[in-house]
């Protein structure tokens, strides 16, 4: 196609698109499906543009290239439709118990102390290993280990999950905290 012919199918494009795309809504009823099937009609359009000599005619000829385009849709998804009386039990993931999960472990984190909820938010948030977090946390491997167990615990008390879990025997490399904080 000529650079003429190419800015003439682009100014029909301009001028007779808002027009051909009401034409389409009323075929499809849905405005995201006009749009694809004016797309479709107009690219077959400018396909056959240079064998269209009667210009009054093009309207016509998108037309008719959109209701061609639109039986063949149909015709395409009638053959994926299989109706029937018995509807398959199909099992709906249910996310409300998941986020009221999560709600309730955003909670619990934040009862943590400080130190607490960031050796837990790195060890299983984060998956990092223990040597990390004791070099973020600027303390011995130790510390993370029975700060992480501690948590843990606090965690799994808050949530009554004591019994379910019981408490793994974790030493503390460092011997007892001279400030007496929680870790």
């Amino acid at each position: 196609m000529t650079s003429t012919r190419h800015e003439e199918f682009r100014a029909y494009v301009a001028a007779r698109g808002p027009v051909m795309l009401r034409a389409a809504m009323r075929l499809t009823g849905d405005r995201a499906e006009a749009e694809d099937l004016l797309q479709a009609a107009l690219a077959k359009t400018y396909l056959a543009w240079d064998r269209i000599h009667d210009r009054d005619a093009v309207d016509g000829y998108v037309r008719r290239a959109m209701v061609n385009t639109q039986i063949s849709w149909w015709r395409r998804r009638k053959l994926d439709v299989y109706p029937t009386d018995e509807l398959p039990d199909l099992p709906v993931d249910d996310h409300t118990r998941r986020s009221e999960m999560q709600d309730a472990l955003g909670r619990a984190l934040r009862r943590l102390p400080a130190r607490q909820r960031a050796a837990v938010v790195l060890r299983y948030y984060e998956d990092m290993p223990e040597t990390e977090i004791a070099e973020i946390l600027g303390v011995s491997v130790g510390t993370v280990k029975s700060t992480v167990s501690r948590a843990m615990a606090k965690l799994r008390d808050d949530a009554g999950l004591e019994a379910d879990f019981p408490q793994p025997n974790v030493h503390d490399s460092d011997g007892p905290h001279q400030d007496g904080e929680d870790r």
